[in-house]
């Protein structure tokens, strides 16, 4: 039996959850997430959670905010004049855009709020401040 460790490429499929038990995503119904050990492509609390499994196990774990998306930061929450966005794009909430740094680096946003005259947008991780649950099956070290 191969057991996952820090440096291995790892496929598996995990169901995740909220708190209320609604599922947020799954890998069930597509191919199994690949992903190297200790390369930070994941949640902490994810990738915590793997090492050690044997190919064929599976885990339950329960990852807190922190170790996950984090907590929700205010600093990442603004209000801009509604004139900004372009003529052809009707506000909602919900709403997905994406505005760019100083720097040109882009950044996905939410619309959180719409206004007469200002938008409040949140470029937090949608799960940023939420507790989450997975449950995990190691399918292969490649």
């Amino acid at each position: 039996m191969s057991i996952a460790k820090d440096g291995d490429t790892v496929k598996v499929h995990y169901t995740g959850t909220l708190k209320n038990g609604e599922v947020f995503d799954t890998s069930k119904e597509r191919e199994p997430l690949e992903f190297t050990l200790g390369q930070g492509q994941l949640i902490p609390g994810f990738e915590k959670a793997v090492i050690g499994l044997n190919v064929g196990d599976a885990t339950k774990v329960d990852i807190p905010s922190a170790e996950a998306y984090g907590d929700s930061r205010e600093d990442l929450v603004l209000n801009v004049p509604k004139d900004q966005l372009p003529a052809d794009v009707e506000p909602q909430v919900g709403m997905q855009l994406q505005v760019n740094q100083p720097d040109g680096q882009p950044v996905p946003v939410r619309i959180t709020d719409v206004k007469e005259t200002e938008l409040t947008l949140d470029a937090n991780h949608p799960l940023a401040g939420q507790d989450l649950s997975f449950e995990i099956e190691l399918v292969e070290v490649v």
